[in-house]
């Protein structure tokens, strides 16, 4: 009897791998197709159109002209005086506004230019902040042009323009916003 219980062996189950490789390469392949990789696209700007070769820029009187200057170390120079950040909404308002009254600060809303240049070593960050600032100043003046037109706030007015009608606001209120090559120097 001792012959009839002998003990069978067992085989051991196996999971076929041959085709593993060519599995997880597929699986790659598609996850490489299928993902979409966000890239920064920049600041957008409107730029102005290209002038022929032998033509000359308009010219824009000095007074027109709010230079705001950023250097190495991020400070602010507005017309060459020390300011903050925070201040060059303020002045940009003061700037597009003045109608002429202030030698300082532009004759008109439709001349006036507002100029930002930055040093080769200036953050990145502060560029922005700058930038951000100036386009602040114009927007709280498109609301308040916006509200007297009898609207809520400028977005609200934009959202009624149809496809062919003109920005009334940005006709009174343009934004020309001049940024200047940095110095490398």
């Amino acid at each position: 009897m001792a012959g009839l219980l002998k003990k069978k062996k067992r085989v051991e189950a196996e999971i076929p791998t041959a085709s593993m490789a060519d599995i997880a390469f597929l699986l790659m392949i598609f996850f490489l197709v299928a993902t979409t990789i966000d890239a920064d696209a920049g600041i957008g700007m409107t730029l102005p159109p290209k002038l022929e070769e032998n033509q000359e820029p308009p010219p824009v009187r000095e007074r027109n002209m709010l230079k705001i200057l950023v250097n190495a170390q991020g400070q602010v120079l507005i017309e060459d005086k020390l300011a903050s950040v925070p201040q060059i909404r303020e002045e940009v308002k003061k700037h597009l506004t003045n109608n002429g009254v202030d030698p300082n600060y532009a004759e008109s809303p439709q001349k006036a230019v507002v100029s930002i240049k930055t040093d080769c070593e200036t953050a990145y960050n502060t560029y922005i902040q700058v930038l951000d600032e100036v386009w602040m100043g114009y927007f709280e003046l498109w609301d308040a042009e916006a509200r007297k037109l009898g609207y809520p706030n400028y977005n609200a007015y934009r959202v009624t323009l149809g496809a062919d009608e003109k920005n009334q606001v940005r006709e009174m209120i343009p934004a020309q916003i001049s940024v200047a090559e940095p110095d490398c120097g």
